[in-house]
């Protein structure tokens, strides 16, 4: 099992727009991709940095599980362009993505 993380980095001035990710653009990843093999969707709402009153490094993260690096892959060549594409809708955050294997 994989996951793929789709992180926002905190950024002072940039914006994120959590209603419309939620209602409408994690609504439209779970619908393309879940037939993809999309195992859980969850999304990470930073609240804080690992010290008393520093700002957490992320905005948000996706947590996106797949069987393998090849079916997200696979998910991202058939919708990609889409989903990537809707990004401006919620955010001028540039995101970052890590594929990380569940080895726990």
């Amino acid at each position: 099992m994989i996951i793929a993380a789709v992180m926002y980095p905190h950024e002072e001035g940039k914006r994120f727009d959590l209603e419309y990710y939620l209602k409408q653009h994690m609504t439209r990843v779970e619908e393309l991709w879940g037939p993809m093999g999309l195992r859980e969707a969850r999304v990470l709402q930073g609240l804080a940095g690992g010290q008393p009153g520093q700002p957490a490094p992320y905005r948000v993260i996706a947590q996106l599980q797949f069987d393998t690096v090849e079916a997200f892959q696979k998910a991202v060549g058939a919708h990609g362009e889409e989903l990537f594409g809707d990004v401006p809708n919620f955010t001028d955050i540039t995101p970052q993505v890590q594929i990380s294997e569940i080895v726990l």
